[in-house]
C-alpha cells in the first residue's frame, strides 16, 4: 500500500474524530461524495490539491496538519544513460 496514502488517511481520520463529525458530516462540508471520505482515509487515494483544501476547510485546521509526517527525500543522482551537450559545438 502506498506510504503516503496511508498516512494522509490516518492523519485525515485524526483530524475528523477531533473534530468530532462523521464522514458523511465531512463529506457535505467538504462537498466531496461520502464513499470518498472512506476510501482517502483508508488509504486507498491520495487527494487532489483542489480536495486536500476542500478538506482541511471543512475541518477548520491548516493543511499542514493533513499532511503531517508525510516527507520526500531525492535520490542519489548519477550520472548515465544520459549525453550531454557537447560545448565546442555550441
Amino acid at each position: 500500500m502506498n506510504v503516503v496514502a496511508t498516512r494522509f488517511g490516518a492523519n485525515l481520520a485524526r483530524q475528523r474524530e477531533r473534530a468530532g463529525i462523521t464522514q458523511e458530516e465531512l463529506s457535505f462540508g467538504a462537498s466531496l461524495h461520502r464513499t470518498e471520505i472512506g476510501l482517502l482515509e483508508r488509504g486507498g487515494r491520495v487527494p487532489r490539491i483542489d480536495t486536500l483544501a476542500k478538506l482541511a476547510g471543512a475541518l477548520g485546521v491548516p493543511t499542514s496538519s493533513l499532511l503531517d509526517g508525510i516527507d520526500w527525500q531525492p535520490g542519489e543522482f548519477t550520472r548515465g544513460g544520459f549525453r550531454l551537450p557537447d560545448e565546442t559545438n555550441k
